[in-house]
């Protein structure tokens, strides 16, 4: 959308049953607020909410482990996730809870409304009940054998040693997490959300309308799903947590809103609840057509955000979002993040140690924020490792932006009295102009990979920036030409100049890196001795941001490094947490796979190779996926890397079909992957499976898939 009027950017409601890691702060909320800073500092009238997801299973799951109440454990992490949000410089308008009144009264607004107007459907369906217990159980509260990898504790909904999405009929010997029996089925009615009324809808809004602006992962999961088929969902559940259904609904005593339903409109509840505290109107934000809606999230939440929620929106009469910018996940020291397993890094943890444990914590803050965006997994899935933190926080806030500044502030202070020198108009040089028109550059770069949401690639241009002005620097060596002026009192002129072009750049450094880091960005702007609205977007470029003559202020530390010893107790705390969950863990604990080391790259043999047996083969996994991205390897003629959404996760592989296929050619095509095969490294890349070929009688390759398009994920038997 070109020059909207208003923007409403959301980021994914966190679930408020435990403290949430730095891959989630890397995956909806860092991205968003780089956003929502940048539009600020352009004067945009944006908004950005947020709040605590509070209903579901998950909710009452962590109740019954802490032995405490749903609303103990609402109001316990609603805490800590808005004071750790905060902490970290994440700059809601307002951080919101779907337990608050005025959320109750917005959701049962809208079921109504799609009630009444015929938009839901209703179905009797048998599920599962625990007699004991007396009531009928969510997916969390059933657990069983997982029939593809054999876990005796698969959950209902998804199996935590394999990953692969269920449902509670598709375990063996499923039993009650309540009463430890085996659930009966009992008949229940529920109300549904049809979304197979609203395929043509969704094809040409998703697959036509935004082809071109939306990130492949996007248009790859949400093509899969449409192509699959969609089904009604259910709005409704049997729980005695979440919202009431309306009163006056017949049948509907004793059901509540099923969350994944109520928390999306939780976006509306919040920006209601931000417009009564500022005196606004809410409604133009939520179906004025020049509204610009963006939704950050994970990649986990890309079918609710992208198909469930716009057909929710559009039933509704309300905005529909322009863009749905999802990130792929963060790994952490080569292995998936979970705080479950103690694998994780949680950002209470960080602030305690980094943010709150000194002065001067603020520039701790802005060091995870660089490194969470110089490392964001905005293409595939990335990793965080405390030598990682420890190398980039060095070698490029401290030895390159920091240093830059520093040294600009030093000489300035020591060569022209701490005063902005005049710039001489008589000895500009190239090298002068040059920098000043890398300053403009940089400015229309950076703009344009932000609007793209490309921040990974949009901060290295600052940081880029801020390199070429020490080289700049380093070429001139003002401090060298200073011995001369005894002898050559004209050659003041020079340093002049010099210091000149380097004062203005560290202001537009200042503008330019506000979104990324808004800490050193303020402290930047007092050691200038300029207030905060020198930061305002259309500022930067300039080479007039600073006055001749001006007096600034000593340099201040921006940055600092990471000592070998914080890196190696926060690694041994890592292992500790770890192995002490791992013994205190309930056999629910994912454990390991036993997988099949076969070569990436092995041909099928004519002849029928060794006899095997039921259980070796048993020991294959093999996934439905779609391909996402696919292009060629350098150098390498017969490989294509591969991006392929297995629906639980998106895996690179190397595969040697490059003369048989076209890259651009085979993009949304579903193929079938060995999951559970060796990684291996293929010219410098991990391969991470294989995909299953079959070849003719010619030699031509093709792709072994499933007759019709079904979810990726699904397993293969």
């Amino acid at each position: 959308m070109e020059n909207p009027k208003r923007y409403l950017i959301t980021s994914a409601l966190p679930y408020a049953n435990g403290p949430k890691h730095i891959g989630h702060l890397a995956g909806a909320y860092l991205p968003a607020d780089i956003y929502v800073r940048y539009l600020r500092a352009q004067g945009k009238d944006v908004v950005y909410v947020c709040g605590s997801d509070e209903h579901g299973a998950a909710i009452t799951i962590q109740a019954m482990k802490e032995k405490t109440t749903p609303k103990a454990i609402v109001d316990k992490y609603h805490a800590m996730l808005k004071s750790n949000m905060a902490d970290l410089g994440i700059s809601f308008d307002i951080y919101h809870r779907t337990s608050a009144p005025i959320h109750h009264e917005t959701a049962q607004e809208f079921f109504t409304a799609l009630n009444n107007h015929g938009d839901l459907e209703i179905k009797e369906t048998d599920q599962y009940f625990d007699e004991a217990a007396n009531t009928f159980l969510a997916d969390r509260y059933i657990i069983g054998t997982c029939p593809v990898c054999g876990n005796e504790n698969a959950y209902g909904d998804q199996c935590e040693r394999c990953g692969t999405s269920l449902s509670p009929e598709e375990l063996i010997n499923p039993r009650s997490t309540l009463s430890g029996n085996a659930p009966i089925k009992k008949q229940t009615k529920h109300w549904y959300l049809p979304l197979n009324r609203h395929e043509a809808f969704l094809r040409k809004w998703i697959l036509e309308d935004h082809k071109s602006d939306w990130k492949s992962n996007v248009l790859g999961q949400c093509k899969s799903w449409i192509e699959a088929g969609l089904l009604p969902r259910a709005v409704t559940r049997d729980l005695d947590w979440g919202i009431s259904l309306p009163a006056g609904i017949e049948g509907g005593e004793g059901k509540v809103l099923y969350v994944w339903f109520d928390a999306p409109i939780g976006y509306i509840s919040a920006t209601r609840q931000w417009a009564l505290d500022n005196n606004k109107d809410w409604k133009p934000y939520w179906y004025d057509a020049d509204t610009k809606l963006v939704h950050f999230i994970g990649k986990d939440n890309i079918v609710f955000h992208a198909i469930i929620f716009p057909v929710m929106l559009q039933l509704h009469g309300n905005t529909l979002p322009d863009n749905v910018p999802s990130n792929e996940f963060m790994n952490l020291e080569g292995d998936k993040m979970s705080t479950s397993r103690g694998w994780s890094i949680e950002m209470e943890d960080y602030i305690n140690d980094f943010v709150k444990k000194e002065n001067g914590g603020d520039m701790m803050v802005d060091a995870l924020r660089y490194y969470l965006t110089a490392i964001a997994p905005e293409t595939k899935d990335s990793e965080f490792t405390w030598k990682g933190f420890q190398e980039t926080v060095k070698g490029e806030l401290v030895d390159v932006f920091g240093n830059f500044v520093n040294r600009a502030f030093v000489l300035m202070h020591k060569l022209n009295k701490g005063k902005v020198p005049p710039l001489h108009a008589a000895v500009l040089d190239d090298a002068d102009r040059k920098l000043f028109e890398e300053i403009a550059s940089a400015k229309v770069r950076i703009e344009g990979l932000i609007e793209t949401y490309k921040f990974r690639d949009a901060q290295y241009e600052v940081i880029d920036l801020a390199r070429k002005g020490n080289k700049y620097m380093q070429d001139k060596q003002p401090w060298i030409v200073a011995k001369s002026l005894e002898a050559e009192p004209a050659n003041q002129q020079l340093i002049d100049n010099c210091m000149h072009v380097c004062l203005q750049l560290t202001a537009n450094l200042a503008v330019f890196i506000n979104p990324f880091l808004p800490f050193a960005a303020k402290k930047m702007c007092y050691m200038m001795k300029v207030v905060d609205k020198m930061l305002e977007w259309h500022n930067g470029g300039s080479t007039k941001l600073l006055s001749v003559g001006y007096s600034l202020r000593e340099p201040q530390l921006l940055f600092r490094k990471i000592e070998d010893a914080e890196v190696a107790e926060q690694v041994a705390k890592l292992k500790t947490k770890s192995s002490k969950l791992k013994e205190e863990k309930d056999p629910v604990a994912p454990g390991p796979v036993e997988v099949a080391a076969t070569p990436a790259e092995d041909k099928v043999e004519p002849l029928i190779k060794q006899e095997i047996v039921f259980d070796d083969f048993a020991k294959i996994d093999l996934k439905v996926g779609t391909i996402l991205a696919a292009e060629k390897v350098a150098k390498a003629d017969k490989l294509l890397k591969l991006e392929i959404d297995l629906g639980f996760e998106v895996r690179t592989i190397v595969s040697g079909i490059a003369l048989h296929f076209d890259p651009d050619a085979i993009i949304g095509k579903q193929v079938v992957v060995v999951a559970n095969l060796a990684p291996r490294k293929m010219r410098g890349i991990e391969s991470n499976g294989m995909i299953l070929m079959a070849e003719d009688a010619a030699g031509k390759l093709h792709f072994v898939r499933p007759e019709d398009a079904v979810n990726n994920g699904s397993g293969v038997s």
